[in-house]
């Protein structure tokens, strides 16, 4: 049945893939309608979310907030089926990245690193950095339950010169690299909720406390890594650019979780600039302990 579905589907997304952007982004003005007025995907979780995290805006400011994200939500979609064609050249000028030179500088330093980024405006496009990358590169990411689009899901990322490890494998992995002395840089999408567990750590997000991932951080420290956040801005519809921003070049001497609360920090500061290009349809804060005024 997972075959099937595959078969019936593939062909779909690779002729969505190949259509001119005039057309592409038609369509996803298309999605959106359906999307937002018809079906209300996720509309109520959205709704909740833009009003915990900005309770000092209006209703009516929180609803422009709330139809700019599924227009862009829709863009990202269709952004993500378009990497399956889209050359090098056309990534390249649709995201470009303004310090690149930064990055390379912590090449120079001889140890892994640790790049942390959030599911903000295109954090799939920010695979082209691979092409810019001496080290191995390396994508976190979750297993898809269907093994064949799972399979299509590396063979995509791999013309990107990108290796996907699941989060079950990433210890096990960056552990044998390290032994083999391969030096890699791992990106790490780190502002989802994390499962409650013993070793949990609260921190206030958006106004709100909350449980934060430390996954990435304690990998870093782990494994002398230098830490790295890539912050993206949207410039106009399909159009992005990266800029990196030096975390720590001295992963050990920082205090626990400071890490992790700067990076917090630092994704806080990219929504309240510009909202709407937040993945607002997870349940970011359903572990919350209480709502605070921003």
């Amino acid at each position: 049945m997972q075959f099937l579905i595959y078969l019936l589907i593939y062909p779909i997304l690779w002729l969505i893939s190949i259509l001119p952007f005039p057309i592409f982004y038609f369509l996803s003005d298309c999605i959106y309608l359906l999307l937002y007025y018809i079906i209300g995907y996720r509309k109520k979780t959205v709704r909740s979310n833009i009003k915990l995290a900005l309770p000092h805006l209006s209703d009516n400011e929180r609803l422009r907030i709330e139809k700019k994200f599924y227009r862009h939500m829709c863009d990202i979609f269709l952004e993500m089926i378009k990497t399956m064609s889209i050359s090098e050249n056309e990534i390249k000028k649709r995201y470009k990245f303004t310090n690149i030179e930064i990055y390379h500088d912590l090449e120079k330093k001889g140890k892994s690193i640790a790049l942390m980024c959030a599911h903000y405006a295109s954090y799939e496009w920010a695979v082209s950095m691979n092409y810019y990358l001496n080290f191995k590169g390396y994508g976190v990411y979750k297993k898809i339950a269907n093994p064949y689009f799972d399979k299509l899901v590396h063979k995509i990322r791999s013309k990107f010169r990108a290796y996907l490890i699941t989060t079950k494998k990433t210890k096990t992995i960056i552990e044998r690299n390290n032994i083999d002395k391969i030096l890699g840089v791992y990106g790490l999408i780190s502002d989802q909720s994390p499962r409650l567990h013993n070793n949990v750590h609260w921190h206030t997000f958006m106004g709100i406390e909350t449980p934060i991932h430390v996954g990435a951080e304690m990998l870093a420290k782990r494994y002398d890594m230098n830490v790295i956040f890539l912050k993206t801005r949207k410039i106009k519809r399909g159009y992005y650019e990266g800029t990196f921003e030096l975390m720590t070049e001295d992963v050990n001497s920082v205090p626990n979780y400071e890490i992790s609360e700067d990076f917090i920090r630092r994704v806080e500061k990219q929504i309240y600039e510009a909202p709407e290009y937040y993945l607002w349809t997870h349940k970011r804060w359903k572990h919350s302990r209480e709502t605070k005024t921003t």
